[in-house]
């Protein structure tokens, strides 16, 4: 089992040091973030993400697990979980394969080549194939809104106190709701 170990260690030490900016998750190399920026002349192009990597104990024998933190739009990425619909992590992946493939080829190749046909986004493979200047307007969209450098700082921290808001706006107006109801005799 050593031999798992030791290719784990040396993968993610060239992606540490590579042009990545990673942090570890729990002081361990089992877990970490890596920043991700859209690949150049595509509709991603200026978008940063955090991108959640978590490492199996069989790696590189199986798929580490690779999902997006902040929000993207894209028919391969589910929108609420940000897991990734990728036939060469998902399916096809080889120990021949490292970390440095999924940032440098497989993620950029992703992005640049979305496939509507099988999706995770059925709303973003939707639009795509009906109108796709409305599909290129709404990934920029996100890119703005979600896919800043301020963005993937906290982004997890973010999403939830933005999720807390909407809750507390409703519990204040059912509270609201429920006392002219209590002075009722």
């Amino acid at each position: 089992m050593s031999s798992p170990s030791k290719r784990r260690e040396m993968d993610v030490m060239k992606l540490m040091m590579s042009d990545y900016t990673m942090e570890t998750i729990n002081d361990g190399l089992n877990e970490f973030n890596v920043e991700f920026h859209g690949p150049k002349e595509s509709l991603y192009e200026g978008g940063v993400w955090k991108i959640r990597v978590e490492l199996p104990d069989a790696y590189p024998y199986k798929s580490p697990s690779i999902g997006f933190v902040n929000k993207i739009f894209h028919p391969n990425v589910d929108e609420l979980s940000g897991s990734v619909c990728l036939d060469v992590i998902n399916q096809s992946w080889s120990p021949m394969f490292d970390l440095l493939n999924v940032f440098e080829a497989f993620l950029p190749q992703l992005l640049l080549y979305p496939n509507a046909s099988d999706p995770l986004n059925g709303d973003a493979a939707s639009l795509m194939m009906k109108d796709k200047e409305l599909y290129d307007q709404k990934v920029k969209e996100y890119c703005e809104r979600y896919a800043k450098k301020e963005n993937i700082c906290n982004s997890t921290a973010g999403e939830e106190s933005g999720d807390e808001e909407d809750i507390s706006e409703e519990e204040s107006a059912s509270s609201d709701d429920e006392i002219p109801g209590r002075a009722d005799p």
